[in-house]
């Protein structure tokens, strides 16, 4: 009897099996991230500008999380010369680093939205997440109109921040104490249109640069 058949027939010994293998991919996946130089790209100090989410950005990416919105979108460029010209400059690691968790993923059945920040005016994107058809007719997106009629709960607003600075997210006192007001009465259509505006902004972006290099 093979050894391959000998594990099929225990499954102790195929779950042993199965560990090692996956601990060993893994091992090789993660391992190099530590050592790796260019794991999260350097950018000089003209280019950054990356920083936490306001209140309200937070909070409209927790709607955007909370209704799945990454199932139909994701925020991962790829350094391909279609993908750019399409897009916009290609994603960098060191934009996600205070994402938890990020957005990036392989998933478009609507578009990439890592630069949509700045590319439609906040009435256009009110008109869309309300009723997406009357902008785009080809759109498979729900609608989401109900969003004007829920009100962020600002009570839990403080909290999130805080639970996000256990992280690493370098929230202030500051951040902490104005979080509450800074959302008090804004609806999730609100907190949500100020998430996607933010998007991809936070770069400024050197022209013809490789930032993989």
């Amino acid at each position: 009897m093979s050894f391959q058949e000998k594990l099929e027939k225990n499954i102790w010994g195929l779950i042993v099996m199965v560990a090692i293998v996956v601990s060993i991919g893994g091992i090789v996946e993660i391992v190099p991230l530590y050592y790796l130089d260019n794991t999260i790209e350097t950018l000089t100090e003209e280019e950054d500008s990356i920083r936490p989410y306001t209140a309200l950005e937070q909070e409209g990416r927790d709607v955007y999380v909370r209704e799945g919105c990454y199932l139909c979108h994701s925020q991962m460029i790829r350094p391909f010369r279609d993908e750019k010209e399409r897009y916009g400059h290609y994603s960098l690691a060191a934009e996600s680093k205070y994402d938890h968790p990020f957005q990036w993923g392989s998933k478009r059945t609507g578009p990439d939205l890592a630069r949509v920040g700045g590319k439609y005016s906040n009435a256009w994107q009110r008109q869309h997440l309300r009723a997406p058809r009357s902008l785009v007719p080809e759109s498979v997106m729900p609608n989401y109109a109900f969003f004007e009629d829920h009100i962020i709960d600002d009570s839990l607003t403080e909290r999130k921040l805080r639970a996000l600075a256990m992280v690493g997210v370098p929230y202030t006192d500051a951040d902490f104490a104005g979080a509450a007001d800074a959302v008090r009465g804004k609806t999730e259509m609100d907190a949500i249109i100020a998430y996607l505006q933010v998007l991809g902004t936070m770069v400024n972006f050197e022209k013809g640069k490789d930032y993989r290099e």
